[in-house]
């Protein structure tokens, strides 16, 4: 007798309904109350919103902050009255020598060295960056030979070195090599005078310091993106100036900016050639005068002065160039001002700031 299977059919399970987020945001009840459900948790972990407007908010105790805070305010105090009280600083002789013709006249030769060379020297020193970057055995061999030689000596060394050239060549020529055609010839102490002495010898001493300073930005890119944009058929050309130097500029800025305040405070050995800068022109007054440290105060102000402006220039530059690298941009002073001001401003009677 043959048999046939049957199949028992089983009820369908039950589908878990589904939770809905608007009721489980929803403020539960009291947590003392004993007929307080729990609170389901949604499938992506959602739990009951809390309300924390009743929460003290209690700041952290920070003690040695405060100690730090006093003791730095009492030395700056003390040195602030020392400054304001003792006699010998001579302020008033400050005064009158700060805005004088001849110191004015120093400090305008002192800018001019240091503009001069710190253009050119950049400009040699993007150069011979590029030059080390290169395939070429010659032009690494040139670059790496040239920063050796200038950064290995002193800079009072280059200075003298080059305003005494004229021992070493009577002429200086320009004309076709290993032959006696000449376009140009002058006399080498008439050709090299304190003037271009100075700026010959700032600018290859920066340049030696910037080439370095370029080519480590230029290989902090990552290669990465040079590749890809390779990729794309982007020339070489928009390649360096849209995608390499931007972010290059970023770890380039710095040290820059560091060494044009160094070339700042470097034009003060150019005194050696008895050239008219800032630091030459004081001591000439303080030789004549006698009054030694308020003429050095004057010279370093005029120089704190400067790196200041400097060091304003590049805030706002490493503030432009940090586009990409930072979510949102850095607060100028003038902002901070703003909103220190705006949040901490007295609340008047009506509720109103």
């Amino acid at each position: 007798m043959s048999s046939a299977a049957t199949r028992t059919s089983q009820p369908p399970a039950e589908t878990p309904s589904p939770i809905d987020p608007q009721a489980v945001t929803d403020t539960p009840p009291a947590a003392d109350s004993p007929s307080a459900p729990a609170v389901p948790a949604g499938p992506a972990g959602l739990r009951a919103a809390v309300d924390y407007a009743d929460y003290r908010l209690v700041p952290a105790r920070r003690p040695w902050r405060w100690v730090g805070t006093v003791l730095v305010a009492l030395g700056v105090a003390a040195v602030v009255w020392s400054l304001a009280t003792n006699p010998r600083w001579e302020w008033g002789v400050v005064a009158q020598w700060f805005t004088a013709k001849s110191v004015v006249n120093g400090l305008v030769e002192t800018l001019k060295l240091t503009a001069i060379s710190g253009a050119l020297g950049f400009i040699l020193g993007f150069i011979l960056a590029l030059m080390r970057l290169s395939a070429s055995p010659l032009l690494v061999s040139v670059s790496w030979t040239f920063s050796w030689i200038f950064r290995s000596t002193p800079l009072l060394v280059q200075m003298l070195l080059w305003y005494n050239l004229g021992y070493l060549y009577e002429k200086i020529s320009l004309g076709l090599p290993f032959t006696d055609i000449r376009f140009f010839e002058a006399q080498t102490t008439t050709l090299i005078s304190q003037f271009a002495a100075a700026v010959l010898g700032l600018t290859l001493n920066q340049a030696a310091y910037s080439a370095e300073i370029i080519r480590g930005g230029i290989l902090s890119v990552d290669q990465g993106q040079v590749e890809a944009a390779s990729a794309l058929g982007i020339p070489a050309w928009r390649r360096s100036t849209r995608i390499v130097l931007p972010q290059a500029m970023r770890a380039i800025l710095p040290t820059a900016f560091n060494e044009i305040i160094g070339l700042v405070k470097g034009t003060s050995i150019v005194y050696v050639l008895a050239y008219s800068e800032l630091f030459y022109t004081v001591q000439v007054i303080y030789n004549r005068t006698q009054q030694v440290l308020p003429l050095l105060l004057v010279a370093t102000l005029w120089y704190v002065v400067i790196t200041s402006v400097l060091s304003v220039f590049q805030y706002y530059i490493e503030r432009h160039y940090s586009k990409g690298a930072v979510r949102t941009l850095p607060l100028t002073p003038l902002q901070k001002a703003r909103k220190f001001f705006a949040t901490h401003a007295p609340v008047n009677t009506t509720g109103r700031k």
